[in-house]
């Protein structure tokens, strides 16, 4: 396997955690799951967003920061991939596209100053997957807080995460989860797998 720290990356509900958990499993690696029942202002954010986004997105990055800093920190010698199923830099897309100006302009001196200190992933996985199925996803996974989602939400961090990736030359293997199955489909998990052992260029390469 040539990418040694794989980030799986998505819209919510686009099944990140389960290909995570899968794929780290299958390759024997340090798994690095986003928390998101230790966030407190979580539920309150979808009741009233304008209130609690800046707590929220504070919580988180700083959740996400000292979890990545402990796990890339630890040497192990007998692991030797690790797979997360988030992008550090998710934290000021997120707060970018939820806070006030002035509120994104302090958050963004903060990113700025702990950013240089993680590890970047070797290869972004995304999983691209449209509203109804998204929608479909979030049904299934019974998390009540999120139930009330609306559709115009889930198509702004949709646009939000391609206009990142048209931005900044991340290796990235943007996969149709409309297409490709891997709880389901053996041939779509080995195709993934496959993929992973060649060279991605810098950029968006289609699955």
């Amino acid at each position: 396997m040539r990418y040694q720290f794989i980030t799986i990356e998505g819209n919510i509900g686009a099944g990140k955690t389960t290909l995570a958990l899968k794929l780290a499993e299958q390759l024997q690696a340090r798994l690095i799951l986003e928390e998101f029942a230790d966030n407190p202002f979580l539920p309150k954010f979808y009741e009233q967003p304008d209130q609690y986004a800046f707590p929220l997105e504070l919580f988180f990055m700083a959740e996400r920061y000292k979890q990545l800093k402990e796990v890339l920190a630890a040497q192990d010698l007998f692991t030797r991939y690790t797979v997360s199923d988030y992008l550090f830099v998710k934290s000021l897309l997120f707060a970018k596209m939820n806070l006030q100006e002035d509120e994104f302009s302090l958050f963004q001196k903060l990113f700025e100053i702990i950013n240089p200190q993680l590890a970047q992933p070797d290869l972004l996985i995304f999983l691209n997957a449209p509203v109804d199925l998204l929608q479909k996803n979030i049904r299934k996974r019974n998390r009540s807080y999120e139930q009330q989602i609306p559709d115009s939400y889930l198509l702004k961090v949709h646009d939000m995460y391609m206009q990142y990736l048209r931005q900044h030359a991340v290796r990235t293997l943007m996969i149709d989860t409309t297409k490709m199955d891997f709880l389901r489909s053996e041939n779509d998990y080995n195709a993934l797998l496959a993929a992973l052992d060649r060279e991605i260029p810098p950029g968006v390469t289609y699955l």
